[in-house]
């Protein structure tokens, strides 16, 4: 590949690639660019690490003729022996290139995978360092089929669109870390509201939603006679019950307080799945609680109690969105819909049961609800049905305050 048509590669990454609509289509549109100018190119891999609490990073894989390979690599895989004694780790590490002339028989063949190339019919192997601006090293590797390897030029014509590839690589990268932090600090929906530019105190909507608000039982005792690491295992293990269950009902979590969890279903505004929700919420509600009561005690907690919670659901309206100070902001939820929930948590302890429901909410998932029966909430006027789980009931879990 001569250089005068590796400039013009290195142009449109420079340029942004603005025809790719992803990262995946930024790798497939350069190689198709650099086959069409006479880079033999057989097999191209970027590898990207990212900042994720459960990932390691991504790598992107493209052959001629196939669609590009996208990959996940967990957290875990940056201590696996795969990782450790590979090329990329290599190129990590010393910051440089790294280059195996695979078509010739006295080729080092220092790592394991080169092995498996060569069997493939690869002949040469080029892994290079991609540079982002904060120092990050992240890598690409190029391979072909050609007799003999890559040329002098076709290595030059790498080189050349190298930094242009890092910094197009880069600009995406940055774009998912922003949108995997605030997926998993203050939940997806919330996330893509505030990438999208609702970012300012008071931009807030008022929506529709099913009201999910959880605590641990008997959570201040716990805390007080737990030693502290093992009180956040108990925490994170008591979430990891909640929080699957209420994702895969199509909830969002919006907020962790202590021992505590709030999450809301949605409901389109205009819709008619008002009762969906409800019973997906429902759905999720039995499933954690299923899930919590498999805990058991918890470990390193001397009272030995089996871990319980707490669940209150309601339908109501709710205000979404920014609020806080001036440069401190919460994505949350407020309003009258909300306080209701939280009083009705508190009495879900007082009457002894795991799940409590509005009546708003239990109008909706009649066949699965029964009334307990109604009572007076601090901070309302007027008292309330409350209704309870149908199998708590049948399994002679009694009521600790009287109707009203």
């Amino acid at each position: 590949m001569d250089e005068a048509k590796a400039r013009a590669v290195a142009g449109w990454l420079i340029d942004g690639a603005r025809s790719a609509q992803d990262s995946s289509a930024v790798l497939a549109q350069l190689c198709e660019r650099l086959v069409e100018g006479g880079l033999p190119l057989a097999r191209v891999g970027v590898f990207v690490r990212t900042l994720h609490p459960q990932l390691m990073g991504r790598s992107f894989i493209w052959q001629p003729g196939a669609e590009v390979q996208t990959n996940l690599a967990p957290a875990a895989f940056a201590l696996s022996a795969e990782y450790l004694q590979s090329p990329i780790a290599w190129v990590y590490e010393t910051r440089q290139p790294l280059r195996r002339h695979l078509a010739d028989p006295q080729c080092l063949m220092d790592f394991s995978i080169l092995a498996k190339f060569r069997a493939e019919g690869m002949t040469d192997y080029f892994a290079t360092p991609l540079f982002f601006t904060d120092g990050a090293i992240h890598g690409a590797t190029w391979t072909t089929r050609r007799p003999g390897g890559f040329t002098a030029q076709d290595i030059a014509a790498i080189e050349t669109i190298l930094a242009p590839l890092a910094r197009v690589a880069e600009v995406r990268a940055l774009h998912r870390i922003a949108a995997n932090l605030l997926d998993t600090y203050v939940g997806h929906h919330a996330g893509e509201r505030i990438l999208a530019g609702k970012i300012h105190r008071g931009d807030t909507e008022r929506i529709q939603a099913a009201i999910w608000l959880s605590d641990m039982r008997g959570f201040t005792a716990r805390a007080d006679r737990m030693a502290p690491e093992y009180l956040i295992g108990l925490l994170n293990a008591y979430f990891d019950c909640q929080v699957p269950a209420i994702l895969s009902q199509g909830g969002e979590v919006l907020k962790f307080m202590g021992d505590g969890l709030l999450a809301i279903f949605g409901i389109p505004a205009g819709s008619d799945r008002t009762g969906e929700t409800c019973a997906r919420a429902l759905t999720a509600a039995r499933e954690a609680g299923e899930r919590i009561a498999d805990l058991g005690s918890a470990e390193g907690d001397p009272g030995s109690e089996p871990v319980r919670f707490g669940l209150a659901l309601h339908l109501g309206e709710v205000l979404y969105g920014n609020i806080g100070g001036a440069n401190r902001l919460d994505f949350t939820c407020i309003g009258p819909a909300v306080n209701l929930a939280a009083r009705l948590e508190k009495l879900a302890s007082r009457l002894g049961r795991s799940v409590v429901a509005s009546e708003d909410f239990a109008g909706h998932c009649a066949a699965d609800l029964v009334a307990i029966g109604d009572f007076t909430l601090p901070g309302f006027a007027e008292s309330h049905s409350v209704f309870g789980l149908a199998e708590e009931a049948s399994s002679g879990t009694s009521a600790t305050l009287s109707s009203v």
